[in-house]
């Protein structure tokens, strides 16, 4: 089959990887001429583990090229697909189908012969109609079907999740159109992978549905987390006995500082507007929006109340600012409100990330960069960890805490134990979901 994918964002450029490395030709275009550039180059503008091996591998196959010119790679393509961001619109919560619809105009224009057009990106429910309205409009002759095809690829883990998926979701209305998606998944299906044909309206709205489910997952537990704080119980404990029970299973119910990347928090600010919209209000998915804005502020406190009330004039060493390991995202990062409240408050922050420099510059404006942890500890009030990073999970805490001026540690995402801790002298140490602070001579 021949694809052209518009867009080489993160889901884009993901998913056109993947699907040459299934066997299938390949564009990938995008209107960026420097992004273009740099994956000609064989260079990635993301980072995501091992997709570079695969992307040389397919591009050395001839299978995967990349194009700044939509209507060349439209031309003669089986399925066209959209695959380009919708973020939160200004003002309203609802997402920006800027890029959508004019990817869908250009589309109109270029097509040649039957194609199937896909809507990869996440868009509210109707959304492919639209796209079918828009492209017939610009087109009267256009011979086309629309799909929905909503990815659900966790950053960090994606060629995996898109190898070995859960399932598949595909939305379409003609037995020509499942046709085609048939063919392009045929590897999936070969194996079994689920694959759950539906109509338009199903597969957009499972998505958000998803999405929404699991980020009320995240906030019911970090909920938990603070009322163990105050009751004494162990949250991990709780969270164990919970996934324990096969009806709520043991994933997201990792308590720590809420949840952010691209795709939760756009997500439920956008299910909460469809509601609003058709009258049916989601109160769950708002309360969840909420209260995980409440949760980052309430970790800013945790540091707070570890420099016994006050950063003004301390050194704060963080540990981690993308929103998730394995990733060199910064969008929606709990770092984005808990590293700009200890510079109001006055706090010299140092912050050590694997990944997170390249975005995080300019959006955490001045932090001290540095590239070990070790050197951002020393001399340093307090080190908070963040997110975490495979090399913060196994830190010489002896050799952090002997460093420091003062050695205090806001865990955040509860990597080590109070006991840890203690042995390795440190003075005063905070966690998620046991108490709020603990300290000892």
């Amino acid at each position: 089959m021949k694809i052209a994918m518009i867009g080489t964002g993160y889901v884009g450029l993901v998913s056109g990887v993947c699907f040459s490395d299934f066997g299938h030709d390949v564009v990938c275009v995008d209107k960026n001429p420097d992004r273009i550039n740099t994956l000609l180059a064989g260079e990635l503008p993301i980072y995501e583990p091992g997709l570079d091996v695969l992307l040389a591998k397919n591009v050395a196959a001839g299978r995967l090229s990349f194009d700044g010119d939509l209507k060349k790679a439209v031309d003669g393509a089986d399925a066209v697909f959209i695959a380009v961001g919708t973020p939160t619109r200004r003002g309203d919560g609802h997402a920006d189908l800027t890029y959508v619809m004019a990817a869908a105009e250009e589309i109109a224009e270029a097509l040649t012969g039957y194609a199937v057009v896909v809507t990869k990106s996440t868009v509210p429910v109707g959304t492919n109609r639209a796209v079918q309205t828009t492209i017939a409009k610009a087109n009267p002759a256009a011979d086309f079907d629309v799909a929905s095809n909503p990815e659900f690829l966790r950053e960090g883990a994606a060629i995996d999740d898109f190898m070995r998926p859960d399932r598949v979701v595909v939305g379409v209305e003609t037995e020509r159109a499942h046709k085609v998606m048939r063919e392009i998944y045929r590897p999936l299906y070969l194996r079994d992978f689920p694959v759950q044909a539906t109509d338009l309206e199903s597969a957009e709205m499972i998505k958000y549905a998803a999405n929404a489910f699991l980020a009320t997952k995240i906030t019911f537990i970090n909920e938990i987390a603070a009322l163990c704080e105050r009751t004494g119980a162990d949250i991990k404990m709780v969270s164990q006995g919970m996934g324990l029970d096969g009806r709520i299973g043991n994933k997201f119910l990792h308590a720590g500082p809420g949840y952010g990347g691209s795709c939760f928090p756009k997500d439920t600010r956008a299910l909460a507007r469809i509601g609003q919209d058709y009258g049916v209000p989601m109160q769950v998915t708002e309360t969840v929006i909420k209260v995980n804005d409440e949760i980052r502020r309430r970790m800013v406190d945790k540091v707070v109340d570890l420099m016994n009330g006050s950063v003004a004039g301390k050194t704060i060493a963080v540990l981690g600012v993308t929103f998730k390991p394995n990733t060199d995202d910064m969008r929606e990062a709990p770092s984005l409100t808990v590293v700009p409240a200890l510079i109001g408050a006055g706090a010299h922050v140092r912050v050590v990330d694997p990944q997170g420099r390249h975005e995080g510059e300019a959006l955490l404006p001045g932090v001290e960069w540095m590239d070990d942890a070790y050197e951002a500890a020393e001399t340093a009030d307090a080190v908070v960890l963040l997110t975490e990073w495979n090399e913060f999970r196994a830190l010489n805490l002896n050799r952090l805490a002997t460093s420091m001026r003062t050695a205090a540690m806001a865990d955040l995402r509860n990597i080590y134990s109070f006991d840890e801790a203690t042995e390795a002298g440190f003075s005063k140490y905070a966690c998620i979901g046991r108490r709020d602070s603990q300290e000892w001579s």
